[in-house]
């Protein structure tokens, strides 16, 4: 098989800056430990997130120039909600500036205390608005994706046993929504199966309980499920989208992943009641329903990249390239969640770091080592990011401790990439060097955003 190229040309770039290993040294122990708090030129690959940090297209720029800004009723507007209704089927289309915008109002209309929000996975900012209302939300992932070097073709599933098994003990009426996140960010990037959709949606039904879908890789996954599913093989991405979300009352999205653009979200819904309830707290906190919290160009490139990310050219490279540096890193034993995901490279820092306790937090240790050998910016999914305190104050440490390497969608080359991992195989045979680190300041909830951190002595 031939090499698989990059599908597009580079018309634009910007500059990359290099500085050197003391002066990283310096930066890190500045910005206490914490990627967040490290100034972008400081950094030479950035992987800390692939959210708004794709390079939009020809077509988008343009798009951007014909967005119209009327306050009311602009015609850049309709060209969004009508390509959302296309692609989802869902007929209520409610812009938002970023995906946590649509899950605040969701969660604050839905959640309560006493409530249960149940999930495959759900993501830091899903997590936080749920606990946010007083709501508590539950992870059911599958057993296979508990295990990230074990290869499954979709780890991201929920269990479906154990979903039946807390609507019994908890009560349906209880549980005001499930939410399937697909790809499973936290679960590694890993993509949920049509079979699973269909059997959670399934049991949701018979409980009466609503199913939505986090949809920020939703393209992503629908190509895993042509790759990987029987009787999709054949089967164009777009059909394959338009039955994912077929199973499904509405969904949450953040622009920012699968549509190329730098700002935006959405809620999209059948409820015409709950669409009614989160218009009117949508003007009271993002804007008018016709922009909410949006520019007019940015609702038409939003619209735009919605449909470029739906070609099988683009996602056969996107989800190749992934898995072209996974291998790298398999080959040289760094381990790491296999098979690849579909955004991201994750390292199991747990296993990679034995001598660190959990409660060192070895993902954020391995995070700052990569900075310092490369300067590659990365984040960490694991104790820091998901940890919580029991009464003693004493870590409740997360399922897993991961190291993600998002990569932007059209920004960097293979060349970027062959550097990541040489930087990573560098620090995988230096690792009995990397020392813990012990929080010095956080926040009460998001504290890997914000939080300070110091090695230990």
């Amino acid at each position: 098989m031939k090499t698989i190229i990059e599908p597009f040309r580079i018309k634009s770039v910007e500059p990359i800056y290099f500085n050197t290993p003391e002066e990283r040294r310096v930066i890190l122990e500045k910005a206490h430990y914490n990627p967040f708090l490290i100034h972008s030129n400081d950094i030479l690959i950035d992987l800390l997130t692939d959210s708004g940090t794709s390079a939009m297209s020809s077509n988008q720029w343009a798009g951007i120039m014909q967005g119209d800004e009327s306050y009311a009723g602009s015609p850049s507007f309709f060209r969004f909600e009508e390509t959302i209704q296309n692609i989802t089927g869902m007929p209520l289309v409610i812009p938002t500036h970023q995906g946590r915008a649509a899950e605040k109002i969701l969660f604050s209309i839905l959640g309560g205390k006493g409530k249960y929000f149940v999930s495959n996975t759900l993501f830091d900012t899903t997590r936080a608005n749920i606990e946010f209302s007083g709501a508590e939300g539950v992870d059911l992932l599958c057993e296979e994706g508990k295990h990230p070097t074990i290869p499954a073709p979709f780890k991201g599933n929920m269990d479906t046993e154990a979903l039946i098994n807390f609507i019994r003990g908890k009560g349906a009426a209880n549980i005001p929504l499930c939410i399937i996140t697909i790809t499973n960010n936290s679960g590694g990037g890993q993509p949920v199966s049509m079979a699973n959709i269909r059997e959670v949606k399934r049991i949701c039904s018979e409980n009466k309980i609503p199913l939505f879908i986090d949809a920020c890789r939703f393209a992503e996954n629908a190509y895993f499920i042509k790759l990987r599913e029987p009787g999709y093989a054949d089967k164009p991405v777009p059909e394959i989208v338009k039955e994912i979300f077929s199973h499904a009352e509405g969904c949450t999205m953040s622009a920012k992943k699968d549509a190329f653009a730098n700002i935006g979200g959405f809620l999209a819904m059948r409820d015409e009641q709950l669409a009614l309830k989160c218009r009117n707290l949508l003007i009271i906190t993002e804007g008018f329903p016709t922009y909410g919290g949006l520019a007019g160009r940015d609702l038409e490139a939003i619209a735009i990249g919605l449909k470029e990310v739906m070609e099988e050219h683009y996602l056969q490279y996107r989800i190749r390239s992934i898995e072209y540096i996974t291998n790298k890193l398999i080959d040289a034993g760094v381990p790491v969640m296999q098979p690849a995901g579909g955004h991201a490279v994750y390292i199991d820092a747990r296993e990679m770091l034995p001598h660190i306790p959990v409660d060192q937090y070895p993902g954020q240790a391995l995070v700052g080592a990569l900075y310092l050998d490369g300067g590659i910016r990365c984040v960490e999914i694991g104790s820091l990011m998901f940890g919580k305190y029991d009464e003693q104050h004493k870590l409740i440490p997360a399922p897993m401790d991961l190291v993600r390497l998002a990569i932007p969608r059209r920004v960097y080359t293979q060349s970027h990439i062959d550097y990541v991992a040489e930087v990573i195989i560098e620090v995988f045979e230096q690792r009995n060097a990397i020392r813990g680190l012990q929080i010095v300041e956080e926040a009460p909830m998001l504290r890997h955003f914000t939080a300070k951190l110091k090695p230990v002595q």
